[in-house]
């Protein structure tokens, strides 16, 4: 891909001609600490950052962004930072629903959120449903995510259905409807995917940040867009 001119403001077409974002949101617990709060209030303003990022990510004219919020690796947190976690999944799926119908945003999951509290999968399920035909932007979140177990999961399914071939498993993964993953973005200042959208990542930009999830703005999302417009693509070749 040859490089291009960003918007110049926030908002407009996407830079570059990115369709597909992914975010490991990284920094929560370390940017409660530094204000000498406890790890559920660096959790609580993430959230209003998720919020912040998505109605970014409509404007700027990405068609999906997806995020992720728990990894199957984060069931060995402690039982009080996991329950603080799924209040908060329980709170934003009731208080933002009514705006992704409004903003014509469709809520997917990745991941095995069917092991999730039996509550939560009614809420996740009747989410997705009630925004199964909306078009403008797919908000992805990875809950009870590994991308290896997915991996795994895809191969299974692709050899139950024949030849296992890499657009076999493809078709398999929990990614599968959305477009192909263009931009991986962490923040935090970690360089590294732990577990997240390996298969998906293998010609994706990577851009990384120092700046704490709870921090993270519209307009750094607007300056990975732009940085990713300058990068020159060729997935292999010359």
């Amino acid at each position: 891909m040859s490089a291009s001119n960003g918007p110049d403001a926030v908002g407009g077409t996407a830079a570059g001609g990115v369709r597909h974002v992914a975010i490991i949101m990284d920094g929560n617990g370390r940017w409660a600490k530094k204000r000498f709060m406890p790890r559920a209030f660096g959790h609580k303003r993430g959230v209003d950052t998720v919020r912040e990022v998505a109605r970014a990510a409509r404007s700027m004219g990405l068609e999906a962004l997806t995020l992720y919020a728990f990894s199957s690796e984060n069931w060995k947190r402690p039982e009080d930072e996991i329950a603080d976690l799924m209040g908060l999944l329980r709170t934003f799926i009731r208080s933002d629903l009514d705006e992704f119908i409004a903003n014509n945003i469709r809520l997917k999951i990745i991941g095995d959120y069917q092991a999730l509290a039996p509550d939560i999968v009614e809420m996740i399920e009747d989410a997705m449903a009630r925004t199964a035909g909306n078009s403008a932007t797919t908000l992805a979140i990875a809950l009870n995510y590994g991308s290896q177990q997915e991996i795994a999961r895809a191969a299974a399914r692709a050899a139950a259905k024949g030849a296992i071939t890499a657009e076999a498993i493809e078709a398999e993964l929990d990614t599968a409807d959305l477009p192909p993953l263009d931009l991986l973005i962490r923040t935090s200042g970690e360089i590294r995917l732990s577990n997240f959208l390996l298969w998906q990542a293998a010609y994706a930009e990577m851009w990384f940040t120092d700046v704490l999830w709870p921090d993270f703005t519209a307009t750094h999302l607007k300056d990975a867009l732009d940085q990713f417009a300058s990068r020159e693509r060729r997935f292999g070749g010359r």
